[in-house]
């Protein structure tokens, strides 16, 4: 058992807030992504935990919403994979103009 940092009240491990006080016993946020239509019937789920072992948990769920598999990254992984999503991405208009050229001209 443990104890509620809130109000001193025993708790199971496994709870989520405390059965006593309510408080929670875990921070985190949560946020849920659509998955693109290939893969219909899913969604990824990421959580940030703010706790004394902060860390990332990317988890896939299926329309049933069960998870089907997880992943936790800490930290400096996290904020690396963030850089890996927001570099942009090739100038389709500019590709498409060398291209349309580059036809034109045969």
């Amino acid at each position: 058992m443990r104890v509620c940092a809130e109000c001193g009240g025993e708790l199971a491990a496994a709870f989520r807030f405390c059965p006593w006080c309510s408080a929670p016993q875990r921070s985190k946020l949560v946020e849920f992504f659509r998955a693109h239509p290939r893969d219909e019937g899913r969604a990824l789920r990421v959580s940030r935990y703010l706790t004394e072992d902060p860390h990332v948990r990317f988890s896939v769920w299926n329309a049933e919403g069960v998870a089907e598999a997880a992943v936790s990254l800490e930290e400096e992984e996290a904020e690396r994979l963030a850089g890996f999503l927001v570099t942009q991405k090739p100038q389709r208009d500019w590709i498409e103009r060398v291209l349309g050229k580059a036809r034109g001209s045969v």
